[in-house]
């Protein structure tokens, strides 16, 4: 399988996308998605997504248009988890699609100029979305995760074979942290995604160390 062309490469804001999730339990997530978006995006995060899996659509809107205007304060990307309507309206960056969610197809005719990636948990699932014209696909999980269900770890060293199926970006995700980021580059992921391995700690802090593992 041929490179990665880089006018594909150059179209992804950053090789580390930082997954904002809020728990089930929080009292106040859209505080929690505010500070935290801020606190990397201080940091030198260049790409946030935003991923909500309990709160009501309203809500959901209400938090992605006021981190649409703070990620625009820093010139940042902006991807909208799972709703393609919310990302629209919004005007974010484009969209994260599971294999749940609204096909791929349908999406890019509501976002045709917009970045849309794809969860993709195996070889099928990864060249399905390549030829549909997914701008990146999410590959995991690589890691042990507790953040989301993604299936059982398989190891960076599937990236490799990943990459002999598809030419598009290979965004690698579930269970990524500062030590172990560098061996997920390595078996030859575009990008990484993380979420707790940025949000458990000082985030800042954690930001910093990771962007000095590849930037």
């Amino acid at each position: 399988m041929q490179a990665v062309p880089e006018a594909m490469m150059t179209s992804l804001p950053s090789r580390i996308c930082f997954i904002i999730s809020p728990a089930a339990d929080s009292t106040d997530a859209e505080r929690y998605v505010l500070e935290s978006a801020r606190c990397a995006l201080n940091a030198g995060i260049l790409w946030i997504q935003y991923r909500e899996k309990y709160a009501s659509r309203r809500a959901i809107y209400s938090t992605a248009l006021r981190l649409r205007e703070l990620t625009k304060q820093f010139s940042a990307c902006l991807i909208i988890n799972d709703h393609t309507d919310i990302s629209l309206a919004v005007e974010a960056d484009g969209v994260h699609l599971g294999q749940e969610d609204l096909p791929l197809k349908e999406a890019r005719k509501l976002l045709p100029n917009k970045i849309i990636g794809i969860s993709t948990h195996n070889k099928d699932e990864a060249s399905e979305a390549e030829k549909g014209g997914a701008d990146y696909i999410g590959f995991g999980s690589i890691f042990p995760t507790t953040t989301k269900e993604i299936g059982s770890p398989k190891g960076p060293d599937v990236i490799k074979q990943i990459k002999n199926a598809v030419s598009i970006p290979i965004i690698a995700i579930g269970g990524i942290n500062v030590g172990n980021a560098a061996s997920v580059f390595n078996a030859g992921a575009y990008g990484i995604a993380v979420s707790s391995g940025i949000s458990q700690g000082n985030i800042e802090q954690n930001v910093k160390q990771l962007l000095s593992v590849r930037r």
